[in-house]
């Protein structure tokens, strides 16, 4: 049978699992912000999602040129921390939508929707890696158009699996909402 990785955890284990991602998410949230800072210009009014979105060695070559050294730096403690940050948005996000789905959909086909999203996650941070690995290689020093393309098609992945998990906790959080107030 297809599970997810919290089928089998007990409900004060989820509710600590939740509270305890919440407070990490917005605490590298708030780095990950921080370093960003550094790294909007003209050139990148995006910070670092300018340079995940570069699509092409000139665009990427373009937005290391507009940086500084002290903001190529925080670009690389930005990327170096993202890996940590990936871990727990991921697991956040999966462990919003397994919630959802036990109050929701127990029982039910739509049931596996949910897992399948739980386990896009997993796939949304691999997508991660591979983006930051490519982004790094780029930071110092790869003049390769792979680097530049690698980094666009994982990071236009990444953002359509999140997308999609996150309408998916919107639309069933307000379809929970609706069904407590009936």
């Amino acid at each position: 049978m297809f599970t997810t990785p919290f089928a089998n955890i007990t409900i004060k284990t989820e509710k600590k699992l939740t509270y305890s991602l919440f407070y990490l998410l917005i605490i590298t949230a708030i780095a990950l912000r921080y370093f960003n800072n550094s790294l909007e210009n003209e050139i990148t009014p995006y910070g670092i999602f300018s340079f995940e979105l570069a699509g092409s060695l000139e665009r990427s070559l373009e937005i290391l040129n507009s940086w500084s050294p002290l903001a190529k730096t925080f670009a690389g403690l930005s990327l170096g921390l993202d890996f940590l940050f990936l871990l727990i948005y991921t697991l956040f996000i999966s462990l919003l939508i397994h919630k959802i789905n036990e109050r929701l959909w127990k029982g039910k086909p739509f049931y596996r929707i949910g897992e399948l999203l739980i386990w896009s996650m997993f796939i949304t941070a691999v997508f991660d890696a591979v983006e930051n690995v490519a982004l790094i290689k780029l930071l110092i020093g790869g003049t390769q158009e792979y680097w530049s393309s690698v980094a666009y098609t994982f990071a236009i992945g990444k953002f359509i699996l999140i997308i999609i998990s996150i309408l998916y906790i919107i639309y069933n959080s307000a379809l929970l909402l609706f069904k407590k107030s009936s």
